[in-house]
């Protein structure tokens, strides 16, 4: 009984950490939990012969907890992680830790295993014995990969790294364009090299290539305003923390639009319409 006594406050002691890097490694409020409870299990099943070493151990749980996550996720292709929608950019930046906002768009971009090495060495200093068994590589490699992973995400960090209201007023500006079919209006808003990646997961129509360049894109939200005429409602979210948009299709939720920009322009648009991940990320909304 003491066994557990101690068991449960050494994981409450260490609860803000462990949550730190699966918040950081997913990206999601509501995932993090998820794995914080599965950790928590697991936990109580390990913890009485592993107190000594109790934050390497727990530190390996939930780490290989968020590595089976993201493989699903990756599975899943690309479902949007809501982290919540604020009224105003004023109370996004209230609420937005610096540290997500500036990360969780680069290393989305690692594959599992390199973003939980880099984001336990370069974001929680974890040595490289216990990272080497946290990912399940040898140490050599741990260190190649960290280092991989520094380099890949110098050469794709995002164009532009501005603040949140400038993403909500661009995308604000872009939703009334949408709703009044503007085409110019669309077209102006967006890079001449801007793509457009569909998501549909097989169940619902989508084109298998990205939408190159601003005319082929602004062209595609046009239809889509024509299409759907009076039906059709746009609303601000944040995906991914960042700004968003949400497209509704008489009340029904039609898909989540996640945007990258240059801090003048679109530069690129992720739309997720396969309805399991928009029921999965909306569930409890």
């Amino acid at each position: 009984m003491q066994d557990m006594d101690d068991a449960t406050l050494v994981f409450e002691r260490l609860r803000p950490r462990l949550h730190g890097i699966a918040y950081r490694m997913l990206g999601s409020a509501a995932e993090a939990e998820k794995v914080m409870q599965d950790a928590w299990l697991r936990w109580q099943e390990a913890a009485e012969a592993t107190l000594e070493r109790a934050e390497a151990r727990l530190v390996f749980i939930t780490t290989r907890l968020c590595l089976e996550r993201l493989r699903q996720l990756k599975q899943e292709r690309g479902e949007p992680l809501l982290t919540g929608s604020p009224a105003t950019p004023e109370q996004m930046l209230e609420r937005a830790d610096d540290l997500v906002v500036a990360f969780v768009a680069l290393v989305e971009r690692l594959a599992p295993e390199a973003r939980a090495a880099f984001l336990l060495r370069e974001m929680f200093d974890a040595d490289y014995d216990d990272l080497s068994r946290a990912i399940g590589k040898s140490e050599a490699a741990s260190r190649q990969m960290v280092h991989r992973a520094k380099k890949q995400l110098r050469d794709e960090r995002p164009r532009y790294a501005g603040s949140p209201d400038i993403g909500f007023r661009l995308l604000s500006s872009f939703a009334e364009a949408m709703m009044r079919g503007d085409f110019a209006a669309l077209k102006s808003m967006l890079a001449d090299d801007v793509e457009l990646i569909g998501d549909g997961g097989g169940q619902v129509p989508s084109f298998g290539k990205p939408l190159l360049g601003s005319q082929r894109v602004a062209q595609f939200f046009l239809a889509a305003s024509r299409r759907y005429g009076n039906a059709l409602r746009i609303e601000l979210a944040v995906i991914n923390g960042q700004w968003g948009l949400l497209r509704y299709v008489d009340g029904a939720l039609e898909s989540a639009q996640s945007y990258e920009t240059d801090g003048e322009r679109i530069v690129r648009i992720h739309v997720q319409r396969d309805p399991d991940n928009l029921a999965a990320a909306f569930e409890g909304c």
